[in-house]
């Protein structure tokens, strides 16, 4: 889907991104200068409200693995958004760029069960046995003893008062 654009001046790659709920009607992309191999191509700049310009992204160079096409891909982000927002950049520096944006797909493969010394197939939740389902109660699994804290219940979870109450708050 597109949602947006940006297009030369003077020099200046200048656009813009709207959605529905999003309208991000000054932005810049500004080159990267780095001999980093991972360094991104440009860096997603935004014109805020006290006209000063802010980094809220920055996209890297890829290629299409079906066409060769060379395209960009980043997110942006701010603090004011729910949850980052992935976009790709199609086209070229001297005509310009379409923004596009897909929503992420869940993956279909189960790579957890393919994974060597995974369960072939799980009886049951993934979180253990529903409550009221272990055949052993939980008092009879572990003991008073297997920590040295003392509460104020019982095994059954009871309360019960305290003996020397005094002796053991510490406020």
């Amino acid at each position: 889907m597109q949602i947006g654009s940006f297009k030369p001046n003077n020099g200046t790659l200048f656009g813009s991104i709207s959605t529905a709920n999003l309208h991000l009607p000054r932005l810049g992309l500004k080159p990267v200068q780095s001999n980093h191999e991972r360094a991104p191509a440009y860096e997603v700049m935004a014109l805020n409200p006290a006209r000063r310009w802010v980094q809220i992204g920055a996209l890297w160079e890829a290629t299409a693995n079906s066409t060769g096409e060379t395209f960009y891909q980043g997110q942006i982000d701010d603090p004011s958004f729910n949850a980052p927002l992935p976009i790709a950049l199609f086209g070229d520096g001297e005509e310009g760029f379409n923004v596009a944006w897909n929503r992420r797909r869940k993956r279909q493969d189960d790579t957890f069960n393919d994974a060597e010394g995974a369960p072939e197939e799980s009886e049951g939740s993934p979180f253990g046995p529903e409550p009221g389902s272990d055949p052993a109660p939980r008092r009879a699994r572990r003991s008073r003893r297997a920590d040295s804290f003392e509460g104020n219940a019982d095994d059954s979870g009871n309360l019960t008062e305290r003996q020397n109450a005094d002796e053991h708050n510490p406020f």
